[in-house]
């Protein structure tokens, strides 16, 4: 279903947020890092960099702790979001909880994973797989996504989903990616009116083009994990987020934006969460 949002000639203003990992209880950490204190400081900051955009995005792990509590603290985190905020799971969250504690009344959260939005339309994929820490796209996801680029040609398009699709150059973290990454990108490769792809999961900052579009991964607004290594470790960067803009022209100008100081708490030894 789409969700149209006017059409005009000014750029689409777009604030992503991911891999927040909030917790039912107030006390919870995540190796430390006091995750919804984090992610309060990070929206302050994107709230006084960027203002109040066309739209929020939430690209996966809202939650750590999979209990629909905690997505209600994210709902009052983001109370005077003033535009709506839309979301797809990520492999900390399970799509039952996460729908009955994001929505409701008074919620910005809303379901749609079409939006159209001046020329653009940003379409949001499910890659869980509930149970497993690498993710997939099913058969239906991949027949929504071509359905989507094929019936509105005269928009561009910016694909999200969780999982990255692409090698990160990390063996343990490439092992957890989108299984069936190849068979995703021939679908956009072959789509002409696709000019950006965003991602959550690797808590780490990644802007590449790949033929017509360009590819995009943001940190966490917690923890930052190491880039190209082996073996999973904490890097001591900062939390932070990405803001977006798609031209009216179909030109994608992005920028990833920290905090000036690593999350308080950080435990920088850790060999995995």
């Amino acid at each position: 279903m789409a969700l149209s949002m006017g059409s005009n000639n000014r750029p689409v203003r777009v604030l992503q947020f991911t891999d927040t990992h909030f917790f039912r209880d107030e006390s919870g950490k995540l190796l430390g890092v006091d995750t919804a204190s984090s992610f309060k400081e990070v929206y302050k900051l994107a709230r006084e960099q960027f203002g109040t955009p066309d739209l929020y995005l939430f690209t996966g792990d809202i939650s750590q702790d999979e209990t629909e509590e905690s997505y209600r603290r994210m709902v009052n985190a983001v109370s005077d979001a003033g535009a709506p905020c839309y979301f797809l799971p990520g492999n900390h969250d399970r799509r039952h909880e996460m729908r009955r504690g994001l929505l409701g009344d008074g919620s910005p959260f809303k379901t749609d994973r079409q939006i159209i939005v001046g020329k653009w339309q940003i379409i949001l994929l499910d890659s869980l797989i509930e149970g497993a820490v690498g993710g997939r796209l099913e058969s239906g996801e991949l027949e929504f996504l071509q359905k989507c680029l094929k019936e509105r040609p005269e928009f561009y398009s910016m694909v999200c989903l969780h999982h990255h699709p692409v090698e990160m150059g990390a063996r343990w973290l490439d092992q957890i990616g989108v299984e069936n990454g190849s068979e995703f990108l021939n679908v956009l490769d072959n789509a002409s009116n696709l000019r950006a792809l965003l991602w959550g999961h690797v808590h780490q900052q990644f802007d590449q083009r790949r033929g017509a579009y360009k590819m995009m991964a943001t940190p966490s607004t917690c923890i930052q994990f190491k880039k190209k290594t082996d073996d999973f470790g904490i890097d001591p960067l900062p939390p932070g987020y990405r803001w977006i803009e798609l031209g009216a022209d179909g030109t994608v100008v992005s920028e990833v934006m920290r905090t000036d100081k690593v999350a308080r708490g950080l435990e920088l030894s850790s060999a995995g969460y």
